[in-house]
């Protein structure tokens, strides 16, 4: 018998019929003789929905009053599984956040779990009974109702699974697993048995889709062990093994040999920024991303070129695609204090980037990388590295190509 916490996205819960599909696959769990907690997220475009409600009411809302609307899409798909959990004859009941309680601090619409009173929980479980839990949401200390902000749901299921200390956490989605790469892109893709929460980590920040970055970090901290299925096969056809993002040492007991390269991700929410002619002195880097900072901007890739008069320099970087105009906009309001020329701007950008623990120990990823890229004329427009990944910035329209060319040089095409 093991302990398991059962995750299921917006599309998974998406109408009765979904629903009633969920509630077969937690049946089956629970026959095994699995105690079970489940999580789930709002129907898909319910909390889109919800958002457009409070923008309509008012456009500066109070954030904690948001967070009352928005939690609601969770609060009715954790009733909806818990009743039709009971008309299959599962024993199961609704944990809102501020039940259990779920403690949250920091600010709302973007709350960060605090701990988890898990005394009740523990012991409903332990007496057979399914635990359905409300992603993305929980109580502040002055007993509001909090939201851990876009796609918290992942962070929930694999908070309460430390908490109680489950066996694994598996995340069920629209995918039966994380793929070499994208298999809409690439139609030999491999799904992996495993992967580190380390590639996992990287794979999620440059693109990959399949899991919430906050969740994978907290999965690493807190070491649990994270499964992700697909809720879209039934019957006998339905997985019950998906890919597992575990640690480095629970990896290298299954497999001896790792494969250099993990994967490949590409993410075409990026755009370029080239400040001209900046003055090349101390602190001038400091006066442009300075505001970007301070307003949240995400900056990634960054390239300081040689200017073309004396004293003077080009700072090229990315930023996402979403925040494009206003990083220009805080530029140009600096732009007295910075000391440029002009603003450059492209968002028909795309970041390609190879994933793989496996760098750690071996030379000549990158220069495979580039000479790949090289030989069928794309070009790159920026590099950034760390231990176990190397992106480039690329034009948007090779994106598709570029991939495909990666995924068959690091020799990860299925036989």
């Amino acid at each position: 018998m093991a302990r398991i916490v059962m995750k299921f996205g917006g599309t998974s819960m998406a109408g009765t019929e979904r629903i009633r599909t969920v509630a077969r696959l937690v049946a089956r769990e629970v026959a095994d003789g699995n105690e079970v907690a489940v999580v789930v997220s709002a129907m898909a475009g319910e909390t889109d929905r919800l958002v457009g409600f409070c923008r309509e009411a008012n456009p500066r809302y109070d954030p904690a009053e948001y967070d009352v609307v928005v939690a609601s899409g969770e609060q009715v798909t954790s009733g909806l599984l818990a009743l039709t959990l009971q008309a299959m004859g599962v024993p199961a009941r609704s944990w809102l956040g501020w039940q259990l309680p779920i403690r949250t601090e920091e600010a709302h619409a973007r709350a960060r779990i605090a701990d988890i009173d898990t005394g009740a929980l523990g012991a409903a479980m332990a007496k057979g009974e399914v635990a359905v839990i409300p992603g993305f949401q929980g109580m502040m200390d002055d007993g509001r109702i909090s939201t851990l902000g876009r796609g918290g749901s992942d962070t929930s299921a694999v908070a309460v699974a430390a908490a109680i200390k489950a066996d694994r956490c598996d995340i069920y989605t629209d995918v039966d697993g994380v793929y070499t790469t994208d298999p809409r892109i690439v139609a030999r893709a491999r799904k992996l048995d495993y992967v580190t929460y380390e590639e996992m980590l990287e794979l999620a920040s440059v693109g990959a889709k399949v899991l919430q970055t906050r969740s994978v970090g907290l999965a690493m901290k807190m070491g649990v062990r994270v499964q992700v299925l697909s809720s879209f096969v039934e019957g006998d056809e339905a997985p019950k093994k998906g890919t597992m993002i575990v640690s480095d040492e629970e990896i290298e007991e299954h497999q001896m040999e790792r494969q250099l390269i993990t994967g490949i991700a590409h993410d075409k929410n990026e755009a370029k920024i080239i400040v001209t002619r900046v003055p090349d002195r101390p602190g001038a880097v400091a006066n442009i991303f300075g505001p970007l900072a301070a307003a949240g901007i995400n900056v990634d890739m960054i390239i300081q070129n040689v200017g073309r008069e004396k004293g003077e320099t080009d700072v090229t970087f990315t930023v996402p695609g979403a925040d494009l105009l206003r990083s220009i906009d805080l530029l140009e309001s600096a732009k007295d204090k910075i000391g440029f020329n002009r603003v450059i701007s492209d968002d028909k950008v795309a970041k390609v980037s190879v994933v793989g623990v496996g760098m750690k120990s071996h030379a000549g990823v990158a220069s495979t990388m580039f000479r790949a890229l090289a030989d069928r004329g794309i070009n790159i427009q920026a590099i950034s590295t760390s231990e176990i990944k190397v992106s480039v910035l690329i034009d948007e329209d090779e994106t598709e190509l570029a991939v495909r060319v990666l995924h068959t040089a690091y020799g990860l095409d299925a036989e």
